[in-house]
């Protein structure tokens, strides 16, 4: 008697992962970001857990169509130069692997059944390349969020795509991060 997958179908993760984006989209274009004053003094009275808070959210933020540049001005400006570094760089991590997470294991299979042959040559040479390509697209105008889940639709692997991120982030970081703390002394 044969045994029944027990994951989701096909069609019923590619259809999560479709209201997954939509909701993100939704999100997006509703929530209202906090202005730099009230950032500002909340991180000010934030302890530990206030500032992992802060990591997590914009983690989360960057896995939906948010602008990963307009975050870390405003981490910059509230929060000053080495501590809107290090939540930037910390949640931007954090969130190109969330995005990865959700692409590889709600999408991926859909992915390859319907893209069949066409896509083996591109998905090998991103299995062998991942590193490079992570780390090229990380530093390139591609919105991040569409890094995050197209990394994990493809056949790279969760190393090289964890490095590529940690380091990808890190040049577009320093320099946002470091144009909003320069906005702090102008007032």
């Amino acid at each position: 008697m044969p045994t029944e997958d027990p994951r989701p179908s096909v069609a019923l993760r590619l259809g999560l992962l479709g209201l997954l984006v939509a909701a993100a989209v939704v999100l997006a274009l509703t929530v209202d970001t906090p202005g730099v004053p009230a950032l500002r003094g909340w991180l000010a009275d934030a302890g530990p857990l206030g500032w992992a808070a802060v990591v997590l959210g914009v983690a989360g933020a960057l896995m939906t169509p948010v602008p990963r540049t307009a975050l870390s001005v405003l981490l910059g400006a509230a929060a000053g130069f080495p501590a809107g570094l290090a939540v930037a760089v910390a949640a931007g991590w954090l969130g190109g692997m969330g995005g990865f997470a959700v692409g590889r294991h709600l999408g991926r299979d859909a992915v390859v059944r319907l893209a069949g042959p066409r896509l083996a040559r591109a998905d090998r040479l991103f299995r062998r390349r991942g590193f490079l390509a992570v780390l090229t697209a990380r530093v390139s105008p591609v919105p991040f969020w569409v890094v995050s889940y197209a990394a994990g639709l493809s056949s790279v692997r969760w190393l090289p795509h964890a490095l590529g991120t940690a380091v990808g982030v890190v040049p577009g970081s320093v320099l946002h991060v470091g144009i909003g703390a320069a906005v702090l002394t102008w007032f």
